[in-house]
């Protein structure tokens, strides 16, 4: 009994040892990057498109080009994964067909995102031919985040005991009527948090808005959806590695860092309010 004690009492603190080093480490980054990028920003920084080779002005365009660009996956992305991970659940047969399918989507949701970059170049922008443009960046991230959207929602589905299902058609509802009133209601706030997750991390991907839209230095905002734009990502990743000064524009390429890490905040902490309103509403 004491060696099996010991045993748990070992892994147990080995366990919270790794927690407090993933938190020591995500202290010290966010430390690192508010302490050099509060300094830069400013309403001018938020509100202002950059000057002189991108040394002074702000980063609006960039903030601009990323909503943008976000609103299109979402476009995308939520109503085709939702409906794809309800046909899954609810109305396709169990077969080797079907775990073929899922298989590939959960693989899918694992391939790097430069892939779907060079995917999306040739699927919207040469053979749409949409051109490198917010549109085909939007597109290619709500491919990219389709996997997660289906993964997310057909989970949500699955926790929805099948009693609801089986009461709702014992009373004479349809297939669709006992989906939508007894299913859905009860899976919606799982379905909306993963899929607001898979936002968040498709707008901080740089690789596949890198061949399919963004620009390197594009001082207004784009005019229309087929217009090139400026994305916080890339934006940071041009100011950290390809500046030809590196050291001059480094405070600003904190302070958008320090934007693009609050953005995904938001979005993240709106997916646990979200989720939490949802299931108050559903208690009452």
């Amino acid at each position: 009994m004491k060696i099996k004690r010991f045993r748990e009492v070992l892994g147990f603190n080995i366990l919270r040892l790794c927690v407090w080093a993933v938190i020591f480490i995500l202290i010290v980054i966010l430390y690192d990057i508010i302490s050099k990028g509060a300094g830069v920003i400013n309403w001018k920084f938020l509100t202002q498109a950059p000057k002189n080779g991108m040394t002074e002005g702000g980063i609006f365009p960039a903030i601009v080009g990323t909503f943008a660009v976000t609103v299109i996956t979402a476009l995308l992305s939520i109503p085709l994964g939702m409906g794809c991970a309800i046909y899954l659940n609810e109305y396709a047969k169990d077969g080797v067909m079907m775990r073929i399918i899922r298989m590939a989507i959960r693989n899918l949701s694992g391939v790097p995102s430069i892939v779907y970059g060079l995917f999306g170049v040739i699927l919207f922008v040469q053979m749409a031919n949409l051109g490198t443009s917010i549109l085909s960046a939007g597109l290619t991230l709500g491919l990219m985040t389709l996997p997660w959207t289906i993964t997310a929602s057909e989970e949500a589905l699955k926790n929805v005991p099948k009693s609801y299902r089986e009461g709702a058609l014992a009373l004479g509802a349809t297939k669709w009527q006992a989906i939508r009133t007894n299913v859905l209601p009860y899976a919606v706030s799982g379905m909306l948090t993963g899929t607001i997750l898979g936002l968040s991390r498709a707008a901080g991907e740089t690789a596949p808005i890198l061949f399919t839209g963004a620009a390197f230095f594009l001082p207004h905002l784009p005019k229309s959806l087929l217009s090139q734009f400026m994305a916080l990502p890339y934006h940071l990743y041009i100011m950290s590695t390809q500046h030809q000064a590196i050291s001059k524009v480094r405070p600003i390429a904190y302070g958008t860092a320090l934007v693009l890490i609050a953005l995904i905040f938001v979005m993240n902490i709106s997916a646990v309010v979200l989720r939490y309103r949802l299931r108050k509403v559903k208690t009452e």
